[in-house]
């Protein structure tokens, strides 16, 4: 997936309206935008809307996953109770600091399906990982936790908070050294699990220049997506993580190239330029990310291309 938008629990007006931003996966906010006040409520909306969805909703609706608030604030088990019946794809757990939440979190979850009837490991789980201390140092403690582990992603407003700094960007808007290392750990953590990676939220939604740019730079170093907290982000998001048709159809010969050369096949030429089994896996992976939007056209019956893309996953070479 490309765009993450958060949405209000608590506002049946975005909720609804959110079906239609093109954004690849919908977050459902439990946490920071719905008060205290309205926790309860958000739930039951929440858990109204995902169902509603599900009844009458078509393969081409975004993906939903809820952000449940944080294991520490003795909210979680409520929250989880409200929505797992309702089958959202997944759940994002906040301030998580250790890949023992992500475990604890996928028990908790599997009591829940087991109530309700759901198969066990249906339910998702992503994790926010760096918005304490804590959490950035434990960002290498996610492998092999849980299969339900999907991406790991990094915020600095909350670590910001966290450590009591003044700001998280200098003067020019990049994010300073702290804040580029958490990132950076985001990047390290989810390699290390097999899972993705996906960029923070860029707040300055009016700036669609420096979203921009932002995308461009999280694309470069790995990230398959991004979250947004407009839905005018939204198409800024999809377009920058889109691979571009050039993208992939080299990354179509490199599959063929190795695939024709066998199991065995170390470096290989292609164009004048030396390919070796790091270009294969980064190559299988634009190819799985242009085959969920449906950018792979049929290969020809003659070619070995078809059978190669249609075995591709995430590999581990």
């Amino acid at each position: 997936m490309r765009s993450y938008l958060f949405v209000p629990g608590d506002s049946q007006r975005k909720l609804e309206k959110s079906l239609s931003s093109g954004a690849d996966c919908l977050l459902i906010d439990l946490e920071d935008s719905v008060s205290t006040s309205q926790k309860a409520t958000a739930r039951q909306m929440a858990r109204e809307f995902i169902a509603e969805t599900r009844r009458n909703g078509t393969s081409a609706d975004p993906g939903i996953v809820v952000r449940v608030n944080p294991l520490g604030s003795g909210l979680t088990q409520d929250d989880l109770a409200a929505v797992v019946a309702a089958r959202p794809d997944g759940v994002l757990l906040p301030k998580c600091e250790h890949g023992a939440d992500v475990q604890h979190l996928s028990t908790l979850i599997a009591v829940l399906e087991a109530d309700a009837g759901i198969d066990e490991g249906e339910t998702n789980i992503h994790a926010l990982v760096t918005e304490t201390a804590k959490g950035t140092l434990n960002a290498g403690t996610y492998a092999s936790v849980s299969e339900r582990l999907k991406t790991l992603s990094w915020g600095g407003e909350d670590l910001s908070a966290d450590i009591g700094v003044e700001a998280n960007r200098d003067g020019d808007g990049n994010y300073t050294d702290l804040f580029r290392h958490a990132r950076t750990m985001t990047l390290l953590g989810a390699a290390a699990a097999g899972v993705e990676a996906v960029d923070t939220v860029y707040v300055d939604f009016k700036n669609a220049e420096g979203l921009e740019n932002e995308c461009r730079q999280a694309v470069r170093d790995g990230f398959s997506g991004k979250m947004a907290i407009h839905p005018s982000q939204v198409e800024i998001i999809n377009r920058a993580f889109t691979p571009t048709e050039a993208a992939v159809e080299r990354a179509r010969r490199i599959v063929e190239l190795f695939e024709e050369a066998g199991e065995d096949a170390g470096v290989l030429s292609l164009d004048g330029q030396m390919i070796d089994r790091p270009h294969l896996k980064q190559s299988q992976r634009i190819l799985e990310r242009a085959r969920s939007r449906d950018q792979l056209a049929p290969c020809s019956s003659s070619s070995q291309v078809g059978r190669v893309i249609s075995n591709v996953r995430a590999p581990s070479l």
